[in-house]
């Protein structure tokens, strides 16, 4: 027998009153089916994720929303609502395996799904030698990891009635290499080719598929790394987290390249990453990212 509680004022699942922990329940059906279709996003509880909740539910989903803060979710769950959103809390870490199976639950318990973002993410800084392992395993665990156990569950729903849409939310930075941000360029490279390779099985199923690219973003990831980004990256590098999210939802919806890379700088910026020397690209990155 399957015993949860759910909060009525945000629609939260949890396995009993006091689940500090992940928070959707095992084997419980989602009781949020209606016509709208429905998405989840991790990492949704601040930065692009938050934008991309936000702009979904205006565009009329309904919403799975994954992340760590259950009060921080708890919040955006109501503001949702005001637009007219189910919006579901799902507490998860998804640097653990736990939190990975907990979301994983939540598209089995919803039944359907049709877009999942991947969006959880963040970046470190210092040589690898320096850098603390278990903070190096988190950030494997969520960028490689978690991103292709939910896709997967995603497929589950969404190959069966040969539909539905996968954004996974990649980096510039999957484009080149720089001192210390060893795993995190590694980590988002992954991410752009797993979209490209997964695109290919993909198409035949009408399930579209994207690697979001953008570059320095106005988001609290960048307020959350260890070093002043904003310092070290010129003005004219910095994206709206507003547009570079709505770019995104048009490019998917218009079924375009599966690589989006916003704003005109970037574009170009990737331009000369693929063409150019690999020391004229250190050079680069070294202007950017300070050596420790």
């Amino acid at each position: 027998m399957c015993e949860t509680t759910k909060d009525r004022a945000n629609g939260e699942i949890s396995r009993n009153p006091t689940a500090a922990q992940d928070g959707f329940a095992v084997g419980c059906h989602y009781s949020g089916m209606t016509t709208r279709p429905l998405a989840l996003v991790t990492g949704a509880s601040s930065g692009i994720g938050r934008i991309f909740a936000r702009q979904l539910a205006e565009g009329g989903y309904d919403l799975l929303l994954v992340a760590r803060d259950a009060q921080r979710l708890a919040d955006l769950s109501a503001e949702l609502h005001g637009v007219g959103s189910r919006a579901t809390p799902v507490i998860a870490d998804l640097t653990t395996a736990g939190g990975q199976e907990t979301a994983v639950e939540a598209i089995a318990a919803a039944g359907r799904l049709d877009l999942l973002v991947n969006n959880a993410g963040f970046g470190t800084k210092g040589q690898l030698a320096d850098a603390a392992v278990a903070r190096q395993h988190e950030m494997l665990q969520l960028h490689v990891v978690a991103v292709n156990r939910l896709t997967q569950a995603a497929l589950q729903h969404m190959k069966p009635v040969r539909r539905g849409a996968i954004i996974t939310v990649s980096s510039v930075a999957s484009f080149v290499n720089s001192t210390g941000n060893v795993n995190y360029c590694a980590t988002k490279a992954y991410q752009r080719s797993f979209s490209e390779g997964l695109a290919l099985e993909c198409e035949p199923l009408g399930i579209r598929v994207q690697a979001l690219c953008p570059g320095f973003t106005l988001t609290e990831f960048h307020d959350r790394m260890s070093d002043d980004q904003h310092g070290r990256a010129p003005s004219w590098m910095w994206l709206d987290a507003h547009d570079v999210v709505r770019t995104s939802l048009q490019q998917i919806e218009a079924r375009g390249p599966v690589i989006c890379i916003p704003g005109t700088q970037y574009k170009v910026l990737v331009f000369l990453a693929r063409h150019l020397p690999l020391w004229i690209k250190r050079l680069l990155t070294r202007d950017v990212y300070k050596r420790d």
